[in-house]
């Protein structure tokens, strides 16, 4: 049997109220990791965290259209919306009993911006430079912008990789702040040397995130092929 991983969904509006994951972060999970996918809702008191990390080899926190809600890492600013608090609940909350059980998880964007929250550090709005505003581009377009990231050398995604600087696409409005307690760097941007990529290893098993979407061009890139290829191993490891 292949390993079953958990992707968590986001609550959108589409006449009504409906959990929503894009397809993108579907295909590889199941083409190049090897996995057998299971959308988790983010519908706080659906499910019992504890009994679905124990049945999940792995865990991915996807991208979203919204934001984390400033009180969750105990900011007294205005939240920069759209916001999505219950996903703030269920991705902590599921996530946090992951990591405690011994079991992978990866963060992908605002995936990213939820573990560094959850390790204790903030987040910071307004990094423009980071994305391509336009309400009217078209979906596409929000990927073709993108800018370059140092790896650390002795890091994991440098060893995946096997790359010192890579080009990625920036989609992100919301960032890492302060960075997390035991969350080790793994890139920075080459611009402004915020941080894009981090690592930890808490409790046996690995927790690797990024602010760039591997997931979008995981067909062209060696490096996003890399990045999945990671997360099969470490879900059936």
């Amino acid at each position: 049997m292949s390993p079953l991983i958990g992707v968590l969904c986001c609550n959108e509006i589409a006449d009504r109220p409906i959990q929503a994951v894009a397809t993108r972060f579907i295909r590889p999970l199941a083409e190049i990791s090897g996995a057998t996918v299971l959308l988790v809702p983010a519908v706080a008191g659906a499910f019992d965290a504890a009994a679905l990390a124990a049945r999940l080899d792995g865990l991915l926190l996807t991208g979203s259209r919204s934001n984390i809600a400033a009180s969750r890492y105990g900011s007294d600013g205005t939240s920069q919306g759209p916001l999505d608090e219950e996903r703030d609940e269920v991705a902590l909350a599921l996530a946090g009993r992951m990591i405690d059980a011994g079991r992978p998880v990866f963060g992908i964007c605002r995936g990213l911006q939820e573990l560094n929250v959850l390790f204790g550090g903030t987040l910071t709005d307004g990094l423009a430079a980071h994305h391509r505003e336009g309400d009217h581009l078209p979906y596409e377009a929000l990927f073709d912008h993108g800018h370059e990231v140092e790896l650390r050398p002795e890091g994991l995604l440098a060893a995946i990789t096997g790359e010192r600087r890579i080009r990625v696409n920036s989609v992100h409005r919301q960032g890492i702040g302060r960075l997390g307690r035991g969350l080790a760097p793994e890139a920075h941007a080459a611009g402004d040397g915020l941080v894009e990529a981090f690592s930890a290893r808490p409790a046996g098993a690995p927790v690797l995130a990024v602010q760039w979407h591997p997931e979008w061009d995981a067909a062209r890139r060696a490096e996003s092929r890399a990045f999945f290829h990671f997360v099969g191993e470490a879900i059936a490891a």
